[in-house]
């Protein structure tokens, strides 16, 4: 028989990614998608499959993380075997501006379904996407052991999450883990994200349609990794013997100004000629570096990253390239 997984944020670059894993894997997949007038599935249309149809193993539901009883009823009508809760508002710039909302479904989003799931007596794995950005002006190198100093709401809201899943894991004995996901990237990643806003500019560019970038501070330094990668790491933590909390992340530092030469490089231009500084992408408060030290992972789990940042930036700008050329 085959296990059960429930993905929310599954229309998310992640959660897309993750549910192609999981059907690869032979899961019969689950996910909550909020309900709105347009429909947000684009990542996940070339996984649909009709309900109807009686091999059909990916199943969309109307939920939300901001109601408790509609996560309980329908973790007892799925009983997954495993959940995985990625969404969240996971825009850091934008979590100045919408402080209260990212509060509510990025942290107390997570309490809700670790509460749910204990309410019904559930037996589950449970995986909490945790963030970097829980250490923000804590010196890198970054691991497990570093102390969070939050310089976001959304920062601060993940950290809230982390603790509540660690609290719902010693007090329930529930199989409750953190994954802690340095910065993590694709072709699939929001257009407000700096990288891909970076991949799309620099395609659009070269090819005439575009004629400046504008971005805010380019010396912040990041590590950069393939989320194609990242979720399978995710996977790898709810099938160890004993509940974790683990770094996922490259080790490798860039600045925002390396990974915009990568990306106009690749498409021959050069950067300098295109982008300039606008001061409303700039943070309240800035997160100078985030390094991650994940040997935790690459011991108990075996997971380490391959595509490090200069390949990923090739990786998104020649995607750029092609949905331009309709390839």
């Amino acid at each position: 028989m085959s296990k059960k997984a429930l993905i929310t944020g599954i229309t998310g670059q992640d959660g897309s990614y993750l549910a192609e894993l999981l059907l690869e894997k032979g899961y019969e997949v689950h996910g909550l998608v909020r309900r709105a007038s347009t429909f947000n599935t684009e990542r996940i249309d070339h996984l649909y499959e009709d309900p109807h149809d009686p091999g059909a193993r990916l199943f969309l539901h109307y939920a939300d993380l901001t109601d408790g009883s509609r996560l309980a009823t329908l973790l007892e009508r799925i009983g997954p075997d495993e959940v995985y809760n990625l969404a969240a508002q996971s825009h850091v710039r934008v979590s100045f501006d919408e402080p209260e909302f990212t509060g509510q479904t990025t942290g107390m989003g997570s309490t809700r379904l670790l509460e749910a799931i204990r309410s019904t007596g559930l037996q589950t794995r449970y995986y909490q996407a945790s963030s970097s950005e829980m250490f923000g002006a804590t010196p890198p190198p970054q691991s497990e052991a570093t102390p969070f100093w939050p310089r976001s709401p959304y920062g601060a809201a993940k950290v809230y999450a982390y603790w509540m899943t660690r609290n719902y894991r010693e007090a329930y004995g529930m199989f409750a883990v953190n994954g802690i996901l340095f910065n993590h990237e694709s072709p699939r990643r929001g257009e407000t994200f700096v990288t891909r806003k970076i991949s799309v500019a620099a395609a659009r560019i070269a090819a005439g349609k575009q004629d400046r970038l504008y971005l805010g501070n380019l010396d912040a330094v990041r590590d950069w990794g393939y989320a194609k990668e990242y979720v399978e790491g995710m996977w790898r933590m709810l099938q160890a013997d004993e509940p974790s909390d683990y770094v996922l992340a490259t080790g490798a530092p860039y600045t925002v100004r390396d990974f915009l030469g990568f990306c106009f490089e690749h498409v021959g231009l050069d950067w300098q000629e295109h982008v300039e500084f606008d001061p409303r992408y700039l943070r309240p408060t800035e997160v100078d570096a985030l390094i991650g030290d994940a040997s935790k992972a690459a011991t108990e789990l075996g997971w380490t990253a391959e595509v490090h940042t200069p390949e990923l930036a090739r990786i998104m700008t020649e995607a750029e390239v092609r949905r331009l050329t309709g390839d």
